[in-house]
């Protein structure tokens, strides 16, 4: 496991994402899954700078199509959004828990954490964060 998987795995098997359990390096048919909650239906895939490449972003997009005809909603966060933002990308991750359960959107933005003005959240840039699945 890569350091963010490893920093977000801590954070995940300790059931601190509302008490969900959650799996890591799951099968799913072909695919192996970073993260999987099977009880909310979420996988959770963490890139590095390898996925910002053409080709990988395509299989991407295409593994991401089987998730979610297999009924999941998927969430992408990059490395470094784990490294910088734990404590957003876990928020983000409730969010769209507590939104799945309720019907309505996610919000895709993360807390500010650190220096500068606490009233101003540090948004995810759409390009590097996907979700793949939500209901509109």
């Amino acid at each position: 496991m890569t350091p963010a998987e490893t920093l977000l795995w801590r954070y995940l098997k300790a059931g601190r994402v509302d008490g969900l359990g959650f799996r890591r390096q799951t099968p799913i048919r072909n695919y192996i899954a970073d993260f999987v909650c099977h009880s909310a239906k979420l996988i959770i895939e963490l890139d590095g700078v390898s996925h910002d490449f053409d080709e990988q972003m395509k299989a991407d997009a295409t593994r991401d199509a089987f998730f979610v005809s297999e009924g999941f909603l998927v969430l992408r966060f990059t490395n470094e959004q784990v490294m910088s933002s734990l404590e957003g990308v876990v928020e983000t991750i409730r969010q769209t828990i507590s939104s799945q359960a309720c019907g309505s959107p996610p919000s895709l933005t993360l807390p500010h954490k650190g220096g500068g003005n606490d009233d101003a959240p540090a948004t995810i840039p759409q390009n590097n964060t996907n979700i793949r699945g939500a209901q509109p």
